[in-house]
């Protein structure tokens, strides 16, 4: 027996009532914004995690579908990073979370592969193009994490001696 079987027998309500409260409620809080980033990050994490882990985990090489999900995350992280730094001009824009949520589905499903066009249209040239800055970039943000990390170590190391001498 299927589980919405078993829901629609114990709550008395048709599985089509259930669809659209489900999704009447699913609605309202991404337009009004109720803990739609919630939402979104679920929703832009769980399926494309469940894809990934399947694609890694399969014997055959489907190569277009490794780079759809390796290309996803990158966008997805991209989100991600953007959000953190201008969290508070998100209140502002109207249906933001509408937005991103439309933006993440058109990203990771595999009727619209969305990934890919951004990848195929945008990400592949700008990555050719600057490959040799962004090795750089990495490796002198590399180079100053090695450097503030012994000065870290450095500094906890004298603050500790300090704290036994006395």
């Amino acid at each position: 027996m299927h589980p919405h079987v078993h829901l629609q027998e114990k709550v008395k309500i048709p599985k089509e009532y259930l669809v659209l409260g489900g999704g009447s409620f699913f609605l309202f809080m991404v337009i009004f914004g109720i803990g739609a980033g919630s939402l979104c990050s679920l929703v832009g994490f769980i399926y494309p995690t469940i894809k990934t882990i399947d694609t890694i985990e399969s014997n055959s090489s489907k190569r277009r579908s490794n780079k759809q999900w390796l290309v996803y995350w990158i966008l997805y992280a991209f989100f991600t990073v953007i959000e953190s730094f201008i969290d508070f001009l998100l209140y502002i824009i109207p249906f933001y979370y509408a937005f991103k949520l439309a933006f993440l589905l058109w990203a990771m499903l595999p009727q619209t592969k969305g990934a890919m066009v951004i990848y195929d249209a945008f990400l592949k040239d700008f990555v050719q193009k600057h490959e040799s800055k962004i090795d750089a970039a990495l490796k002198n943000a590399k180079n100053a994490a090695a450097k503030g990390s012994k000065e870290i170590t450095y500094a906890v190391a004298e603050a500790t001696s300090e704290v036994k001498e006395d």
